[in-house]
């Protein structure tokens, strides 16, 4: 019971000194990869769910802006481990070295002059005016890239956070079955673009069930949508983000504590059940009985 709780336990439950990890040989430093678009968010759904279990890594990016029947039009991109024996030089394709992301853009730019040069786009017009040129320039194809370059996308652009300054973002993600998700997101996408405050970024993950006590999983999907933070926009954004909970609890979704700011102690409880929040405050109790261990997230949602 200890063990499933303390994984995703907000680290109020004691502290982890060791742990032994069951790891998977690799036998190169590039992954096979596949890129194709998505016409929308049906099929992008569709096409994640059905490769999923074939490949070893897999994930969508959606056009926020988008509408009617392209409404969450995206591309998806799967990774596979090379078989022992495909790449011919794996000694120096697994060393760190080869891993390094450049630090120029295209060879030419300096990663660091990139936060202030996109703040611009972080705009609604911006916004839209680069979704839909990475939808477009997208293509089926096939190619090979390191494994830095596949999982770590964001870390191209170093310090890309600095983009939403002054007052940065807030990361909207749910969780959803996959007899719901298409329903929901489609109506949550539409009230962005409906009042003005489309998602800058969206990303889409398919995901399994698990035992964990706090857990966020579902047979189904997430959705990632960051917002900008302005003081014009921050309590529209907030109401916004509140029907968003609204939605997700009654379709049987979930929430990712590391991710959503915004989640209240109220909505934890109702998509947790009131038996997961007495057994997680019965072990709290039990391992930490002098509330050494606390932050203002557990405060926020478990705290009496």
């Amino acid at each position: 019971a200890l063990f499933h709780a303390i994984i995703g336990g907000l680290g109020v439950l004691g502290i982890i000194v060791s742990a032994t990890l069951q790891m998977r040989q690799v036998y190169s430093g590039y992954l096979n990869v596949r890129e194709w678009r998505t016409p929308n968010l049906q099929a992008s759904l569709d096409d994640l769910f059905d490769a999923a279990p074939q490949h070893d890594y897999i994930v969508g990016w959606l056009d926020s802006t988008a509408s009617a029947a392209a409404l969450g039009r995206g591309q998806l991109h799967q990774a596979d481990y090379l078989a022992p024996g495909e790449d011919t030089h794996p000694a120096e394709s697994l060393q760190v070295a080869h891993q390094t992301l450049p630090d120029r853009f295209f060879g030419v730019v300096p990663k660091n002059w990139l936060p202030p040069l996109m703040r611009p786009f972080m705009q609604r017009a911006g916004i839209k005016l680069v979704n839909a040129a990475k939808y477009y320039t997208g293509r089926d194809r096939h190619y090979r890239q390191t494994h830095a370059a596949f999982h770590f996308l964001l870390d191209y652009i170093p310090d890309w956070e600095k983009a939403y300054a002054p007052y940065g973002l807030i990361q909207y993600q749910s969780f959803l079955p996959k007899e719901t998700a298409a329903d929901v997101w489609r109506e949550m996408l539409a009230i962005t673009q409906r009042r003005k405050m489309p998602s800058s970024l969206a990303v889409l993950k398919r995901h399994r069930p698990d035992k964990f006590l706090l857990t966020h999983a579902v047979d189904g999907f997430s959705l990632a949508l960051d917002f900008k933070v302005t003081p014009r926009r921050r309590a529209d954004l907030r109401r916004m983000l509140a029907e968003f909970d609204e939605m997700v609890v009654q379709a049987g979704g979930r929430f990712y504590f590391a991710k959503n700011s915004e989640t209240s102690a109220e909505i934890a409880r109702r998509f947790l059940g009131e038996d997961t929040c007495a057994r997680f405050r019965a072990l709290k109790m039990r391992c930490d009985p002098e509330n050494i261990l606390v932050s203002d997230l557990y405060r926020r949602l478990f705290a009496l």
